[in-house]
């Protein structure tokens, strides 16, 4: 029926309308809700995993080296305490590596 018939009541025109306009709304909000499910799930395990050891071999890397050149330049005795410093660093980024790689998966 239009809604511009003269016998039909407008409030129940405007009812229908509303009712209409709310089944289409929650109909986009479902197919919405489907459509981006996949893109709000939580990271998997293996991408955490991947950044944990990236920065743990930025970490040892740097930080042994930042270290091992404060103590040479307060020491005076460049380039040994940084070069060891360095290879300390390397093994502890390692050690850290290996402890991640045998965590259990949740």
């Amino acid at each position: 029926m239009a809604a511009n018939d003269p016998g039909q009541d407008p409030e129940s025109v405007g009812d229908q309308r509303l009712t209409s306009l709310d089944e289409r709304l929650q109909a986009a909000q479902h197919a919405e809700r489907v459509r981006t499910a996949s893109v709000h799930k939580k990271p998997e395990k293996g991408y955490s995993q991947g950044n944990r050891v990236l920065a743990e071999l930025i970490a040892g890397i740097v930080g042994g080296s930042l270290l091992g050149w404060c103590f040479d330049r307060w020491l005076g005795t460049k380039p040994w305490l940084l070069l060891v410093m360095l290879f300390l660093g390397i093994a502890v980024a390692f050690r850290n590596i290996i402890r991640i790689s045998q965590e259990r998966p949740e």
